[in-house]
């Protein structure tokens, strides 16, 4: 599959904040991996004043695009409204929200991190539908935008052709979830295993999740997550965790659900599911054989919570993403 050309929306008075939200798309996107998939994304960075520039850091900015190129790309990411739309009540640019409104016309993917669901939301793409952004910003959104279900708990919300995320390091999230549903599961998984992140956060994962750094390594999860993943096909059960883990069931629930923001049993079926995309990916194996592999149990059980998680049937996402 394509993976087609994503538009970064790069702001006219780029400053150190920026420097994070637009480095991680660009990571993601504009460094090709032709071993996982090739052609790679294409990716423009379009500028909205100024194609090349000194900017705040101290370093010179060149964008290879402007403002009225992001009509023509596949995808578009914006992660900036200027700071006098926050703090003053100003209005977004109109260029770049005619821009957004001509992309999404013309069939592009529209995303926003932080507080480019300002830009979104200006552009009247977020009318009626959910909606997250950065969680000290969302309050805002929702009494400027009274039309957008805002929830101020998730790391992105996904509405098909326009979708969301929260601050920072949820952008890592959403680009991931975008590289998932565009060339698969194992394209993902490997591109985040190269970045050192994690492969898969959920977009219902909350924001407030307590990443507190421990006293010690030892009070830390992945030995026991990671013997669970290398058991999904057993019939593992929150009592078989928290004693691989040496902890109490009730502790090892409390830890788990501060460290990753889900309950055990939602984390299993996560990885689970992960399994099965994997599996549906790379072999020609009956979905008996993929759901019992993966821990899920029977094909009917793999239809159901596939469904309820991808979207899609198994056999379709087989059939979209199959790498034979």
């Amino acid at each position: 599959m394509s993976a087609g050309s994503v538009a970064l929306i790069v702001p006219s008075d780029f400053g150190v904040m920026d420097l994070y939200e637009l480095g991680v798309p660009a990571a993601v996107f504009g460094t090709p991996q032709p071993d996982l998939a090739d052609p790679w994304y294409e990716l423009w960075l379009c500028s909205t004043g100024t194609r090349t520039r000194d900017t705040k850091p101290g370093f010179t900015l060149h964008s290879t695009h402007g403002l009225d190129d992001v009509v023509n790309a596949d995808t578009v990411i914006v992660s900036w409204v200027p700071d006098e739309v926050i703090e003053d009540n100003a209005p977004v640019p109109p260029e770049l929200v005619s821009a957004l409104r001509d992309a999404h016309d013309n069939g592009a993917r529209i995303v926003s991190a932080c507080v480019g669901a300002y830009a979104l939301a200006e552009a009247g793409l977020l009318d009626g539908r959910r909606a997250t952004a950065h969680w000290m910003h969302t309050a805002l959104l929702a009494e400027r935008y009274p039309k957008i279900h805002v929830d101020d708990t998730k790391l992105y919300v996904d509405e098909g052709d326009v979708l969301t995320s929260a601050g920072m390091s949820a952008g890592m999230d959403v680009c991931l979830h975008l590289v998932r549903r565009d060339l698969g599961a194992h394209v993902a998984n490997q591109l985040a295993r190269r970045m050192v992140v994690p492969g898969h956060r959920p977009g219902h994962l909350g924001q407030f999740v307590d990443f507190s750094v421990p006293a010690s390594d030892e009070q830390g999860l992945t030995p026991v997550l990671d013997w669970a993943r290398a058991r999904l096909d057993e019939p593992l059960t929150i009592e078989d965790l928290a004693r691989k883990a040496a902890m109490s069931p009730r502790t090892f629930y409390r830890k788990l659900h501060a460290t990753t923001g889900t309950t055990p049993l939602q984390w299993l079926l996560n990885e689970r599911i992960t399994r099965a995309q994997v599996l549906l990916e790379s072999t020609d194996l009956p979905m008996e054989k993929i759901a019992g592999l993966s821990g899920i149990g029977t094909a009917n059980n793999l239809r159901h919570h596939f469904l309820k998680q991808v979207g899609q049937s198994p056999s379709d996402y087989r059939q979209a993403f199959s790498h034979r």
